[in-house]
């Protein structure tokens, strides 16, 4: 098989780990999570330089900030997945006492989590904080970090997005996941955020566009172009264009299903659409 099967293959069981954590607790965030199965499949398959093991500094690696901590479930997923937690763990998800909380932790000590996150707004503040220690310790590695376009209606994101580029933080590459939706309805409908490839420029930002960021192909591209920004005085931004709910129908362009599980019918639809790849937990 070659890697790049095994990758979209991957995508599918992701998918299939998504719904079944979600439907097992009738609790959590499907929509999102399935929106960002690519992003997160590429970036641990090829796009981070990782080491073998974990530990909390990561020195000597890239390191990602997940901003948006409600879209757990796929962070958990690929985490297990990419080897840094047992995928029998997943069963766990949501559960009292549980590493896997509905949104991350670290008070657990879960191997890939390096930061709390669930108060939006704040994990821009915190990559660029962690970029800024890499440059000091001369460690050239890169920070990566993922916020949702509804998140950036928090003020905070653009103190720090103004601080990003006023203080040449180059070693960053923020994503931003252009899905059009939010809790109660669509981006537009509730705080309207123009333009934000023009906005990010304006404060001084290098932006790239990925205009299908449910392909894994165009994913890898848009990323690797964004590394070849990195190093010039300017933080990187990406805006991945994304379809919430994607791979399963009746989730997909609707902001319904943001906090959202599905039940039992729905859940055997969504697997049937998602066929098992790689082996469920």
């Amino acid at each position: 098989m070659s890697k790049s099967q095994h990758l979209e293959d991957l995508v599918i069981q992701v998918r299939r780990d998504i719904l079944r954590m979600v439907h097992k607790v009738n609790s959590g965030h499907p929509g999102g999570s399935l929106g960002c199965a690519e992003f997160f499949v590429a970036l641990y398959n090829g796009i981070m330089e990782r080491k073998a093991g974990f530990d909390m500094n990561g020195e000597d690696e890239d390191i990602f900030i997940l901003s948006n901590g409600h879209i757990s479930p796929v962070f958990y997923s690929v985490l297990a997945r990419a080897g840094y937690f047992p995928i029998e763990e997943l069963n766990t998800f949501r559960l009292i006492d549980s590493r896997l909380q509905g949104h991350p932790t670290t008070h657990e000590g879960l191997p890939g989590i390096r930061v709390a996150s669930g108060s939006l707004g704040q994990g821009m503040s915190v990559a660029i904080g962690a970029a800024e220690a890499k440059k000091l310790n001369n460690d050239s590695h890169l920070i990566y970090s993922l916020h949702g376009d509804g998140e950036l209606q928090e003020g905070q994101n653009w103190e720090a997005i103004m601080y990003a580029a006023g203080n040449k933080i180059d070693n960053l590459i923020a994503t931003v996941d252009l899905n059009g939706q939010q809790i109660d309805g669509s981006t537009d409908a509730v705080l309207p955020l123009g333009n934000v490839k023009e906005k990010f420029e304006a404060f001084g930002w290098l932006v790239i566009e990925v205009e299908n960021g449910n392909n894994l192909d165009a994913v890898f591209n848009g990323m690797e172009a964004a590394k070849s920004k990195t190093g010039q005085g300017k933080p990187v931004c990406v805006l991945l264009k994304t379809v919430m709910g994607n791979g399963v129908d009746f989730m997909m362009h609707t902001h319904a299903w943001h906090g959202k599980a599905p039940n039992d019918d729905q859940l055997a639809i969504g697997l049937e659409q998602n066929p098992e790849t790689i082996g469920d937990y």
